[in-house]
């Protein structure tokens, strides 16, 4: 006799993220199948963006700011300041650009989209939308993942002109960099590919984000409580979900596209 899954220790976290890739599998399949809620795709793209354009904006400055301060400061040291503006716009394009994104978006839209598919759960709409032969996810789901997607891919160009930017205005102000230098290392270090991989990471992001909180948003515990508690767990499973993810997309690339001038 097979022993309960309570008994079983990890069996519960294996089941739901058994669940939790199988709903990222339906919203694939479903994305390329009709009726496309076309309508539903452009209300949930305006609201994501108009929650998370201001934030990403404030946010890409500082942190733009702070990678520039200090590769400016480590690359000085080292006798290497002229590829202190090729050093910090890998890392803002590569790394930075697309993770602030993803948290955002998941932070601000992401439990937004939790909160509202859970309400709608426990007030059991999905269970009478599927007695009336629609599907929840293509009808609900799948437009929300979209526009996540769509939106992390453009504000990641956002958040990169706004990093680079940044980051040019402190070191040239405050650590005496040359300007000419700074972007003339641009063409030293950085290569096309780099804008390819950040833009690919915030698409990859931007439907983590959206899954995640769909998933969450389907399954709440009875009651506004779980609701909340659904909300809170989506941000954090999405956080630890991004950084894994984003070691694999990195160590994948380094070992395809070779550094340039290697």
């Amino acid at each position: 006799m097979a022993a309960p899954d309570s008994a079983v220790p990890g069996a519960g976290a294996l089941r739901q993220t058994g669940r939790l890739f199988a709903l990222a599998a339906t919203v694939l399949a479903l994305s390329f199948r009709r009726p496309f809620q076309l309508r539903e795709l452009i209300q949930q793209f305006w609201f994501i963006a108009s929650v998370s354009i201001l934030p990403t904006a404030l946010v890409s400055i500082p942190f733009g700011a702070v990678i520039s301060l200090q590769v400016g400061s480590l690359a000085k040291q080292l006798g290497a300041q002229s590829l202190t503006g090729g050093a910090s716009v890998l890392a803002v394009v590569q790394q930075a650009s697309p993770l602030i994104v993803a948290l955002l978006i998941s932070g601000a839209a992401g439990s937004a989209i939790c909160a509202d598919l859970g309400s709608r759960t426990i007030r059991e709409e999905m269970d009478a939308m599927e007695v009336m032969g629609v599907s929840p996810i293509q009808r609900l789901v799948v437009p929300r993942v979209l526009a996540c997607m769509a939106v992390a891919v453009l504000l990641n160009g956002l958040v990169s002109v706004v990093g680079v930017a940044g980051g040019y205005f402190f070191n040239v102000l405050l650590q005496d960099g040359t300007p000419g230098a700074y972007l003339a290392s641009f063409s030293a270090l950085a290569q096309l590919p780099d804008l390819y991989i950040g833009e690919f990471k915030a698409l990859i992001f931007g439907f983590i984000a959206g899954v995640v909180a769909a998933y969450r948003g389907l399954n709440p515990n009875p009651g506004p409580k779980g609701v909340g508690d659904a909300v809170n767990q989506s941000v954090v499973i999405t956080f630890l979900m991004l950084f894994f993810v984003n070691l694999v997309l990195t160590a994948i690339y380094l070992q395809v596209v070779p550094p340039k001038g290697a």
